[in-house]
């Protein structure tokens, strides 16, 4: 059975503004109260014996105090929430098998393989194999191409007749047109068991094989069998 997973980023950043406006919603109702009560005690205080206005700037310098630290607690919470879910959460995909979205493959065995949705059926499509350079080193250019789920199974070897060594990541570009010179949506993406989890720079990832894509970017994961 099939499950999806959502995006995390939007919900992170949606529930730690919802934390705050918490925070600031009892923050406001504590001034409220605070002032009522001040208030109260100003009027019913003793002419002869009036409040020290020093006791005044304490009371107020100590709510704002205990209200900072309440708001700021909550982030905190929130924070290491998401770095627990982010990370730890998605340690349970490792021996899953996943589809990710994405336009890299890595050579493993002297050759890589990327599968991608054809949206409808396409009067030509183009296929450009780029380095991390931004180069492109493999192209072709296939004609009447059915609708559908496709693959296309790269040998590593450039166009020039090199091949290339194992291990190194490239980025699939497909132009398909229509017909009538239109651009048909083509989406490249991967399958394959996840074998780990990783924090890189701030991002949960997951390695699929060689290959290494964002926990955002998985629109399936089954059981592997």
């Amino acid at each position: 059975m099939t499950s999806t997973i959502d995006p995390t980023a939007t919900a992170a950043g949606a529930s730690i503004n919802e934390k705050l406006n918490s925070s600031r919603n009892r923050l406001a109702s504590s001034e409220e109260t605070f002032l009522a009560l001040l208030t109260t005690q100003l009027k019913n205080q003793d002419p002869l014996s009036p409040l020290d206005s020093n006791e005044f700037t304490a009371q107020i310098v100590q709510m704002t105090g205990v209200e900072q630290q309440l708001m700021t607690n909550d982030l905190l919470k929130m924070l290491v929430g998401m770095s627990d879910g982010g990370l730890s959460g998605s340690v349970n995909l490792i021996g899953k098998a996943v589809t990710a979205e994405t336009s890299q493959a890595v050579i493993a065995d002297g050759a890589a393989t990327w599968t991608y949705d054809l949206d409808r059926n396409a009067a030509s499509v183009k296929y450009e194999i780029v380095n991390s350079a931004g180069s492109t080193v493999w192209s072709r250019t296939d004609a009447s191409v059915a609708a559908g789920e496709k693959s296309l199974d790269w040998n590593g070897v450039t166009a020039a007749g090199n091949q290339l060594a194992n291990g190194g990541a490239y980025t699939l570009k497909i132009t398909a047109t229509g017909s009538g010179g239109e651009t048909i949506a083509a989406k490249p993406r991967a399958s394959g068991i996840v074998t780990g989890v990783q924090t890189i720079d701030g991002e949960t990832v997951v390695s699929i094989g060689k290959l290494k894509v964002p926990v955002s970017s998985i629109t399936g994961v089954q059981s592997a069998s």
